[in-house]
């Protein structure tokens, strides 16, 4: 390796915007994210679906006038 052309590395605080704070090591000091594993909802499982409430085939049925046959 070449002399003089590489960063230097140092210990580096990985701050969420959650709160929650990873050590690493970086070129930097610190730094900020805005999600990580402990708050992303892929990670945690708490995925907001978004649920249609009237349902597409009522929403279907209602703009052509059509009706269940009960």
């Amino acid at each position: 390796m070449k002399p003089e052309i590489h960063p230097e590395n140092m210990d580096c605080v990985i701050t969420c915007a959650c709160g929650a704070t990873y050590k690493t090591i970086s070129t930097k000091p610190k730094m900020g994210i805005d999600v990580c594993a402990k708050c992303h909802p892929f990670y945690t499982g708490q995925q907001s679906r978004v649920i249609d409430t009237a349902g597409r085939v009522e929403s279907f049925r209602r703009r052509y006038g059509l009706t269940a046959k009960e």
